[in-house]
């Protein structure tokens, strides 16, 4: 098969999480390497690719209704195809394959979040012969992280260092669409992280979906200690990670907080229920009381962290008593951020089957009260940081206003400042400086630049 991709253009629009984000980065860098340009715009694309999510119905929903607007969008002037590709992948693409094409009769490509190698060959073969072109795999064959890649930003680098899921919480689809969990070797991970250090990244951000049991498989035992301490080696300035579950989350790794100086004071660690009824029907495999506990030892190790967490309001079942169990746990702990969803049930989860006869209005009323005291409790822990000087990784212009810097505290804070005059928002995009913070918002922090 000729190169049919030189010339050409494509956009990527990417759903859901930062695995996501991930195998999108490695689209851009392998429809790049075959000759074809990045583009911003689907208008200007000659290839579309969505990297999309199913973990709540409002993402399938989106796909359909961004693919179908396409069928009435005409190629760019000076295009030399015969017709724009559209191609679906990541997890919508693993769990409805074929089934995608008969939906949306345009749609040229479907592949899965097993085989992103695959895709530069489904997009060539669209361009050339037309038709369907559709290939899920049932396991991953290599890890992505050996396929070319384009980061979106010089100075920020995703790692996976686990791929797949072997929890089976009962709400959630991840693990019938990413698989079975796999570990990377450490050699593997160390190395990737020196090359983006190298390459210029400040900052560092593990992936896996459950990164607190890595190695389980490779090793006998979890060792996610010693991958920070390896990537900490690699001198990088800021170290993340995501997604931490809370009964794999070991002393080890909690004093990791207090011990590695580029280990950022963040952890997001999801609690989805204050319930421990509802906790055991989740399958999360851990209690209200543990999850304290954990929170306790955390802040020991490091006073100042900034903790964040996913809830589910409305799982099949919960009551006001349950609800409230979780009110009180989120205005207890006092979060810098919480991700607050309604129940959406997936069909082929053990809790699509669960019962349940709660009105609707209820759930969206149970809502509506946590977000308020999600909000009040961020406002309060931003408070902390009034009148302080925090080092800001500056991440660009701020969306709203392009005379306001943007970027990221280490507790992960957004933060905003002016644009100093007559200075260009590229010199400063990348760099860490000190902001005095004279503002502290629910969602954000405000200052000036120290000089």
């Amino acid at each position: 098969m000729h190169n049919s991709l030189i010339d050409t253009t494509f956009c990527v629009r990417t759903f859901g999480c930062q695995m996501n984000k991930h195998d999108s980065e490695r689209v851009c860098g392998m429809l790049e390497a075959l000759g074809s340009e990045q583009v911003g715009e689907i208008e200007d694309a000659d290839i579309v690719v969505f990297m999309t999510c199913c973990v709540r119905e409002a993402a399938d929903v989106r796909l359909l209704g961004q693919v179908a607007s396409l069928k009435n969008i005409p190629l760019r002037a000076g295009s030399h195809v015969s017709k724009r590709v559209i191609a679906v992948g990541g997890c919508i693409g693993q769990r409805d394959g074929e089934k995608l094409t008969k939906e949306l009769p345009h749609l040229d490509v479907v592949f899965g979040t097993h085989n992103l190698a695959s895709l530069p060959r489904l997009v060539q073969e669209a361009l050339e012969e037309g038709g369907h072109h559709v290939e899920v795999l049932d396991e991953s064959l290599d890890f992505p992280t050996s396929l070319p890649i384009d980061r979106e930003h010089e100075w920020a680098a995703w790692l996976p260092i686990t791929i797949g899921c072997n929890n089976f919480c009962t709400y959630c689809i991840v693990p019938y669409v990413r698989g079975r969990e796999k570990s990377r070797p450490l050699e593997d991970i160390a190395n990737e992280a020196r090359g983006y250090v190298l390459s210029g990244a400040k900052e560092i951000t593990l992936l896996g979906q459950n990164v607190n049991s890595y190695g389980r498989d490779l090793y006998g035992k979890p060792r996610f200690a010693d991958v920070l301490d390896a990537v900490s080696a690699s001198g990088v300035e800021r170290i993340r990670f995501a997604t931490s579950h809370p009964k794999d989350l070991t002393d080890e790794v909690i004093e990791k907080f207090a011990t590695l100086p580029n280990l950022m004071p963040a952890l997001h660690l999801p609690v989805q229920s204050g319930s421990d009824r509802i906790l055991r029907a989740m399958n999360r495999r851990y209690d209200s009381a543990h999850y304290r506990e954990l929170v306790q030892k955390v802040r020991a190790a490091c006073p100042d962290i900034a903790l964040s967490t996913d809830i589910i309001v409305g799982f099949p079942g919960e009551t006001e008593e349950d609800f409230l169990q979780t009110y009180e746990l989120v205005r207890e702990i006092g979060y810098h951020q919480v991700f607050t969803f309604i129940y959406s049930r997936r069909e082929g989860t053990p809790a699509a089957d669960m019962p349940d006869d709660t009105p609707r209005e209820v759930i969206q009323e149970r809502f509506d009260r946590l977000v308020d005291a999600v909000q009040e409790g961020a406002w309060q822990a931003n408070q902390a940081d009034a009148g302080s000087i925090v080092p800001v990784l500056v991440e660009g212009a701020s969306k709203r206003d392009a005379r306001m810097l943007s970027g990221r505290s280490p507790k992960n804070q957004t933060v905003h400042f002016p644009l100093p005059d007559g200075e260009s928002v590229s010199a400063w995009t990348g760099k860490t400086v000190d902001v005095h913070v004279t503002e502290a918002k629910t969602w954000y922090l405000a200052g000036e630049v120290v000089r």
